[in-house]
């Protein structure tokens, strides 16, 4: 008889959690949810509680937590709201909680991540920044809890399922990871124009539905960065064993080449449905609802190498990873004001870059050795950054 899992899921009304939210509904039998998080998205989350009668409904503070609560009376729904930060950690790490979908964007996940990983949960992992910012303290906390970590990004994902199973060979058998990326909208766009980009051309995506910040982050390959930085701790290889190819059509997720050159790799549609369902149901695997690839109407795969004078933010994940320990969180911060600078209209397009590049040049950060370091390393690179951006804009 299957054991029935109970899921908090963090972020639920964003895309990687309104997809999570799908795969546990064709499983019943297999999963319930204990806990949903959002931040604003009030109707959206009292949707989502009527349909899945979570134990918890957490939203970030404290007027969208009464607006929700005030809902939620009205409809007579069994769900106890909460507020705030603390309340994303006690839902992750409740005794209850088997695992913990972490799909938080930015670095405001970074705490119930850590918390999750500390009292040993199976952590899903969508929050590229756990990773960024928290890097050898996030593993630390891993390792001492006891957690199970499964990366839900589709290229981590895909790296995942082509590794070995013991992780102990990877060292002696990898020769390299490839991670493949779409080229997003700007893939054959004159660098020239970039400085014209609208948030809406930006936020395009030709392949994947995903949130406004991530959909920049797409264009600018900043989250092929973080992504590259994600694989480095994930995985454990050094830096120049990772390699980014642009590849169009997304069907080939990511690759692994092996030291007698032979390649692994992982395809699929472009739907999150997929590495979702893999990481709740590993080590086994459940439909996930996505679609199967077709191969007899197949489009032609194609591959190129990423042009620097396009996407110049790729490289700045090597020098992060060159850098002292906090040095990707300096990145990762820096990159998230200056997006929202953009998608404000405060920034252009081809100025997210300078910024970022510049906050880097800017930080010499300590060891971090707690969160609170982390936090401040973060809090002082925003700084930095807005105070770039207010150059830029004035």
């Amino acid at each position: 008889m299957t054991t029935v899992q109970s899921i908090t899921i963090l972020g639920s009304t964003g895309s990687i959690g309104t997809s999570t939210l799908d795969v546990l509904a064709r499983h019943p039998e297999r999963y319930k949810v204990f806990a949903l998080t959002a931040a604003t998205q009030v109707e959206l989350m009292l949707a989502q509680c009527q349909q899945f009668s979570p134990r918890f409904a957490v939203m970030s503070s404290p007027t969208h937590a009464q607006q929700l609560q005030r809902r939620v009376h009205e409809l007579g729904l069994s769900v106890e709201v909460l507020a705030g930060a603390q309340a994303l950690c006690d839902v992750s790490t409740h005794t209850e909680v088997d695992a913990v979908m972490a799909a938080i964007v930015g670095a405001a996940g970074l705490a119930p991540c850590l918390a999750a990983a500390r009292f040993g949960k199976k952590l899903l992992l969508a929050n590229k920044e756990a990773l960024v910012v928290g890097g050898d303290l996030f593993m630390e906390a891993v390792r001492t809890g006891g957690a199970t970590l499964l990366p839900i990004d589709s290229e981590h994902s895909a790296i995942f399922q082509s590794l070995p199973e013991d992780p102990t060979t990877w060292q002696r058998r990898v020769e390299k990871i490839v991670l493949t990326a779409s080229g997003g909208p700007f893939r054959t766009r004159d660098p020239a124009t970039l400085a014209d980009v609208t948030p809406a051309e930006a936020c395009a995506h030709p392949n994947w539905v995903m949130g406004r910040k991530i959909s920049v982050d797409s264009a600018t390959m900043m989250n092929k960065a973080l992504e590259v930085i994600e694989a480095r701790y994930l995985f454990g290889l050094a830096p120049s064993q990772i390699e980014v190819v642009i590849h169009p059509q997304s069907v080939i997720h990511s690759m692994v080449q092996y030291t007698d050159s032979s390649v692994v790799a992982q395809l699929g549609t472009p739907d999150m449905r997929v590495p979702i369902a893999y990481g709740l149901s590993w080590p086994e695997r459940i439909v996930s609802g996505a679609a199967a690839l077709d191969f007899s109407n197949l489009s032609a795969l194609t591959f190129e190498k990423p042009n620097n004078e396009r996407f110049p933010g790729l490289l700045l994940a090597w020098d992060a990873l060159r850098g002292p320990t906090g040095t990707t969180a300096v990145l990762n911060a820096a990159n998230e004001v200056s997006v929202a600078a953009f998608l404000d209209g405060r920034l252009r397009f081809d100025q997210i870059h300078g910024v970022n590049h510049a906050t880097l040049q800017a930080m010499l950060p300590s060891k971090p050795q707690s969160l609170d370091d982390l936090l401040a390393i973060d809090a002082e690179a925003r700084s930095r950054a807005d105070l770039m951006v207010q150059r830029l804009s004035a």
